[in-house]
């Protein structure tokens, strides 16, 4: 199994809670994924002082073995085109990290580059670079 973060970042008055719950909906319903895909809301951190309590950040993903990256990059480009306003995603596997810009575009070469980072942050001694 790899982990795999995922945060959402939205506009002023959007909610990363919400965007993350209904990213975690569509992976579990993606026919080629949610056998091998398990995912978890969880907050970044724990309350400061004098804070109420927090809201959930992070979306901390669970892959199996059988997950491709490009499977999986594509199944997100799919759920941010599906969205009237698409957040900004960060994704980070070990040292890797990629974040995808809310007006980046699910073109073929974009989802190649994302699909191969993913796949390389899953191999033993991968690359600790960024995207």
């Amino acid at each position: 199994m790899t982990d795999l973060d995922v945060r959402a970042a939205t506009e002023p008055g959007g909610d990363p809670e919400e965007e993350l719950r209904s990213l975690m909906r569509w992976l579990h319903e993606d026919e080629g994924l949610h056998r091998q895909v398990r995912g978890t809301l969880t907050a970044s951190r724990g309350p400061q002082p004098g804070e109420m309590g927090l809201g959930f950040d992070l979306l901390q993903l669970a892959l199996g073995t059988a997950v491709s990256g490009g499977s999986l990059a594509v199944s997100i480009f799919q759920w941010r085109d599906a969205r009237r306003r698409a957040p900004e995603l960060t994704l980070r596997a070990g040292e890797i990290e990629i974040r995808i810009p809310r007006d980046a575009a699910g073109d073929p070469e974009t989802v190649r580059r994302i699909a191969a980072l993913l796949d390389e942050a899953r191999e033993p001694g991968g690359d600790d670079r960024t995207a």
